[in-house]
């Protein structure tokens, strides 16, 4: 059995290619060319260098992976019969080459030797002539293989075997659907040749450009900051956690099912608030993201939206909504930034809200929603201008309560307290207090005071049937004490 030498032609000029890849042209029988179209092509002419192409392989074929298969496929087979044969490919065999790769595949699979002698490749003149340095992060893709592209790419990217205007199209269609139309990428022809040209142009324009062919590739600059951001470790931990062989409760989750984990992970994350305690908050918050990017990846699953596409449309609505910081406009107060705020959010959803009370959402919890609708219906003038009208609401509302109880009317006592607490949660948006937040402080007070009930109960073996609620009350004055002592 022969083996299979592979060695780079360089990037365009002659002079390119290295010392030891020229030994290895003059010594090869046989020597292949997955092409013939190559600036050095003639150089080796000249030089006696005898050699076959694969050129005729493109015109049998359909794709340029059935070209590619095929190519691999002859040299492993012309290797099986004794050859040791020497396989020249455009730039450097390991930038790019898709035919490499398989030969190196396939021949992994069927005990073929196969070498790899170093190359230079387009690129080191791509990073001289476009002042490009690659260890700020450069992602190198065939045309054939933007299918592929991932969403939340972070770095800049370099596309080759741009062949001809058909795949320009492709290419363009491609990159499309993660770029603006009108982003600015360059075309790079006949890199390293007298008749170089270096274009930049819009994205849109790709196909229309004149003179594409094998020597021409695409340089795509990374996204600008604001364009695009990413939370890869924590979405791929995800991805992999619904994938076949992650975790089976995962899988199974719907956005319905995971509904209240949401809720749940809100609460705790204004418990962490309350308390105070930095930690805890930055756990809590974590358990919330987790929470959305699990959200975003079932929809990703069923092409809705991806968890990138979240983090873009947020990042874009802030911009667009604080022109005083991001753009040209002069506020003097808060109170401007706020109503600047009102005006654009108006403009994006139109006539989506004809109602002044539309974008209240009627699963948040009760007071929650009763401050948001009160705080809208004031925007266009109704609400009180000052604090006593709003005490009378509230002792208004307490008479029809009293009344509607000494009549004995379930439905009517249910619907006066909801007018008391609204009116309530009235009275905390003219105190600028969060009536939801307000209660929830309450709540977590209360429980560490009945839990200093419990604990003394506990400690002193008292029964909880002997105690009255005389007794209990003392207990929780105490706890009252407590409290007012430690701050």
């Amino acid at each position: 059995m022969g083996k299979i030498t592979i060695v780079g032609l360089g990037p365009g000029a002659f002079g390119l290619i290295t010392v030891e890849t020229l030994e290895m042209l003059k010594l090869a029988k046989p020597l292949r060319l997955r092409t013939a179209k190559h600036p050095t092509v003639s150089e080796i002419r000249t030089r006696g260098i005898e050699f076959e192409s694969y050129d005729y392989v493109y015109e049998t074929q359909d794709s340029f992976e059935e070209v590619y298969h095929t190519i691999a496929n002859d040299c492993l087979a012309q290797a099986k019969a004794g050859e040791n044969l020497v396989y020249a490919v455009p730039g450097s065999p390991l930038v790019a080459e898709r035919t490499v790769m398989l030969i190196r595949k396939l021949a992994a699979e069927q005990g073929i030797t196969v070498n790899i002698l170093p190359g230079m490749s387009f690129l080191e003149v791509l990073y001289t002539r476009l002042a490009i340095d690659p260890i700020e992060g450069l992602t190198v893709l065939d045309a054939a293989d933007l299918t592929s592209l991932p969403a939340d790419l972070a770095t800049a990217l370099v596309v080759t075997q741009v062949y001809n205007s058909h795949v320009a199209s492709e290419a363009k269609l491609a990159l499309m659907e993660w770029y603006p139309d009108d982003y600015e990428v360059v075309v790079v022809q006949n890199l390293g040749l007298p008749e170089e040209q270096i274009l930049t142009i819009p994205l849109f324009e790709l196909d229309r450009i004149s003179g594409v062919d094998h020597l021409t590739s695409l340089y795509v600059p990374r996204r600008q900051l604001g364009e695009r951001f990413t939370l890869d470790p924590i979405v791929d931990i995800m991805t992999t956690l619904r994938s076949p062989g992650g975790c089976v409760w995962d899988i199974e989750q719907t956005h319905s099912s995971l509904r209240r984990y949401l809720v749940e992970e809100v609460y705790e994350v204004l418990e962490a608030i309350d308390l105070q305690q930095g930690d805890k908050l930055c756990e809590e918050l974590g358990d919330l993201l987790l929470q959305i990017i699990f959200h975003a990846r079932i929809a990703e699953e069923t092409n809705v939206f991806t968890m990138q596409q979240v983090v873009d449309v947020i990042t874009k609505k802030m911009i667009r909504r604080h022109p005083h910081v991001f753009g040209d406009i002069t506020v003097r107060d808060a109170a401007e930034v706020v109503l600047n705020w009102d005006q654009i959010k108006q403009q994006e959803y139109g006539s989506e809200r004809p109602s002044v009370l539309d974008g209240v959402p009627k699963g948040l919890p009760s007071l929650m929603r009763a401050y948001k609708l009160q705080s809208k219906a004031a925007k266009v003038g109704f609400d009180w201008d000052s604090i006593p009208p709003v005490w009378d609401k509230i002792e208004e509302e307490l008479m029809e309560l009293k009344a509607a109880h000494a009549q004995g009317q379930v439905a009517d006592m249910e619907g006066e307290l909801g007018d008391v607490l609204f009116s309530l949660v009235n009275l905390a948006r003219s105190l600028h207090i969060d009536a939801e937040v307000a209660l929830n402080i309450t709540n977590n007070k209360f429980c560490r005071r009945f839990s200093y009930i419990e604990d003394t109960v506990r400690t002193n073996n008292l029964k909880w049937e002997n105690l009255g609620l005389e007794e209990l009350d003392m207990l929780w004055e105490k706890a009252k004490k407590q409290e007012k002592a430690k701050k």
